[in-house]
């Protein structure tokens, strides 16, 4: 392939990426909720490209189950069965621990003050709860946790799972505001704790635990209605 092709296909990967993270990110925050129809004319529109990476990219977010494409009707966000999310918090509570284990990398002063900032986020949601705020600490929350995972492998799992679990957690805390902010605020104490001592072994534990905890109340607030 000549190096100018070469470099087209590069470009078309890196843009197709970015909007796979965009359009991910939309259906994780429920910007896209089950039933959104994505219009590939229209995200290519959107985002200034052809239609090509728009379908490289929706072709990466339907093996994560998140979309379907439908004849007569076009690729729809879709919402996970019951059995699927029980799945997928199944495998998120066995990969918490490895966290770590499996070559995390050392906690840095800027992990710290990250982590900090969060808390004292969260902590105002208590007075003034805000939907969107509180799922973007949480995001945030879950990018520096993935970025002390030191495995590479491990990260990809453990980003994927969270991408699969996302629209669940956030409708059901949609629904529990008060009782979320002080769970994520409970949730931050710990993680703080765990970063200025340095221990990501602990991290990996505690979120375990929150997890539980998460997974419990969509059993109790969504699963005891959802059909399998």
């Amino acid at each position: 392939m000549p190096l100018s092709q070469k470099a087209t296909a590069t470009e078309t990967k890196s843009t197709a990426e970015a909007i796979q993270t965009e359009i991910l990110q939309r259906i994780c925050f429920l910007d896209y909720p089950p039933g959104k129809q994505l219009k590939e004319a229209e995200l290519a529109a959107e985002f200034g490209v052809s239609r090509t990476p728009i379908r490289d990219a929706i072709s990466r977010i339907s093996h994560l189950g998140l979309v379907d494409t439908r004849n007569g009707v076009g690729t729809v966000v879709v919402a996970l069965s019951a059995a699927q999310i029980r799945h997928v918090y199944d495998m998120r509570l066995e990969l918490a621990p490895l966290i770590g284990t499996m070559s995390p990398r050392s906690i840095t002063e800027s992990d710290c003050e990250i982590g900090q900032t969060l808390l004292q986020e969260a902590k105002a949601l208590c007075n003034a709860f805000d939907f969107r705020k509180y799922i973007e600490i949480n995001h945030r929350l879950h990018v520096l946790i993935t970025g002390l995972i030191g495995n590479g492998a491990l990260r990809s799992f453990w980003w994927q799972t969270y991408c699969q679990a996302a629209s669940t957690w956030y409708l059901v805390s949609k629904q529990r505001d008060s009782e979320m902010a002080l769970a994520l605020v409970a949730e931050l104490n710990e993680i703080n704790a765990a970063l200025e001592l340095g221990d990501v072994t602990a991290i990996g534990f505690i979120q375990r635990t929150h997890i539980g905890y998460g997974f419990q109340r969509i059993k109790t607030h969504l699963l005891a209605t959802k059909s399998e």
